[in-house]
């Protein structure tokens, strides 16, 4: 290896196991029992990973070929598994066989010691970029993924009417759909919402999404199946968990770090909703596959927004959704025409502006548990909305101002009331009269008219 010339440490990564940076100090101790939620397992030497040699191997040399040169712990760090007993050993088999050296060290471990790729690791690089690019996170097995997902979904929280309550404080809804959506929301399985637009659909799914979810899961990077790569993790529609401190084992071994905490995911999809947006991407450049809306919404809940409106038909979309509903399982297809079988834990929700009767048939219709229609509000829930919007919004309130607008741009177009004009109205009044140097109130009916004037339009 001849002399090496320390190098400047880079800073440590704040998940990185195997980081002298208090991490020690930082991490939770684990002492799973029967009543434990699910945890990573812990990782300790390469047998752990479920994974062959050769695969960690090929997924270090694609990461080497893109980088040049890497620190040991970044490796580490970059693929998501521990250095000592798992990458060390990866890397010492590569410079044996002459496809890694090492040029220089950034301390006394070997850890530290800064790896370059030799001619002889880019023609391997190469065999393996033929076959797949990808060079994140290292996947884990697909049975492990799911019997994580099994785990994690075995026992759902009991919802009670003060827990809708609590989600809907800033809303107004009756008694009569509290006593409606507590249960579906209990079912955890399927609920189709209709009604007139602007009446809070997507609001009240996305309450029944806060309600029913509970803890935060876990979820890996990426899953293998057979040597393919399916990319889990999407930082667009998974939101990190507040508490990602390591998990370590009182083996002294740390929770397998290719599992990322997540809040459980709610993913809304709308128009651009495709068959194809149902079922493994391929990417034939890249050769990895990203999962489908579904699969990323394991253990959370999946909205389909404005449903009727996609550029499929709706008898199309919801037979694809028959035997995921029933069998709480899906099947995925491979460019290889290889079909998988994957956990489908999510509650999904159909919400639309259009009659059912249009869309579905009365056999789809009894496979989805609970049917709620979201109507018009009464005038007095009307007022109350206003009364509270203008609360939020810092508009006073005026009684003779809230007649005068129900008058003149309600009884006398015949125009419905919505749930959801008072907060659109008030924020156009407030943009005008910011715009005009006053002060926002209901009492102006200049204001007032401008403000409906510039949100309704007459047809």
């Amino acid at each position: 290896m001849g002399n090496l010339k320390p190098l400047k440490p880079p800073s440590s990564q704040p998940n990185d196991p195997n980081a002298r940076s208090g991490v020690e100090n930082r991490a939770r101790i684990a002492t799973p029992t029967a009543d434990t939620p699910w945890l990573p397992p812990p990782l300790a030497k390469l047998e752990d990973t479920g994974l062959t040699r050769s695969q960690l191997e090929g997924l270090v040399l694609k990461l080497m070929f893109f980088r040049t040169e890497m620190i040991g712990r970044d490796i580490a760090e970059t693929i998501k598994l521990p250095f000592a007993g798992i990458v060390e050993n990866v890397l010492e088999t590569l410079r044996r066989d002459k496809c890694l050296d090492v040029m220089a060290s950034a301390g006394y471990t070997e850890s530290q010691y800064r790896y370059v790729i030799t001619s002889k690791g880019n023609e391997r690089a190469q065999e393996q970029l033929d076959r797949g690019t990808y060079a994140g996170p290292c996947p884990v097995p697909l049975d492990s993924y799911i019997s994580s997902i099994k785990e994690q979904n075995k026992a759902r929280r009991k919802i009670r009417e003060e827990d809708m309550l609590r989600v809907l404080e800033n809303l107004i809804v009756d008694k009569e759909m509290l006593d409606k959506i507590g249960p579906a929301a209990n079912s955890g399985t399927s609920i189709f919402l209709y009604g007139p637009p602007g009446n809070g659909k997507t609001t009240l799914s996305e309450a029944i999404g806060r309600v029913i979810l509970g803890d935060d899961m876990w979820i890996p990077y990426a899953v293998d199946v057979d040597g393919q790569v399916i990319q889990i993790y999407d930082p667009v529609n998974h939101q990190l968990s507040d508490d990602q401190t390591p998990i370590k084992y009182g083996t002294g071994a740390y929770a397998d770090q290719r599992w990322i905490r997540i809040k459980r995911p709610i993913i809304i999809v709308g128009g651009e909703l495709t068959m194809e947006g149902l079922d493994l991407t391929y990417d034939p450049v890249n050769k990895f596959y990203e999962a489908p809306y579904q699969v990323k919404a394991n253990g959370g809940m999946f909205l389909i927004d404005d449903f009727g409106r996609q550029q499929v038909s709706p008898k199309q979309l919801l037979n694809r959704w028959i035997v995921p509903l029933e069998k709480k399982y899906d099947y995925l297809t491979l460019a290889n025409g290889r079909k998988i079988e994957i956990p489908f834990n999510v509650m999904i929700i159909f919400s639309t502006n259009m009659d059912p009767r249009d869309l579905v048939d009365d056999a789809f219709l009894r496979r989805i548990k609970y049917k709620i229609e979201v109507g018009n509000p009464t005038p007095e829930q009307f007022r109350s909305l206003f009364e509270l919007m203008c609360r939020l919004r810092n508009v006073p309130f005026n009684e003779q101002g809230f007649a005068y607008l129900i008058r003149e741009w309600y009884q006398k177009y015949n125009r419905d009331l919505r749930f959801v004009h008072p907060r659109d109205l008030i924020s156009q009044m407030r943009d005008i009269a910011d715009y005009m140097g006053i002060a926002p109130t209901m009492g102006n009916k200049e204001l007032l008219d401008r403000a409906a004037a510039s949100y309704f339009v007459e047809l």
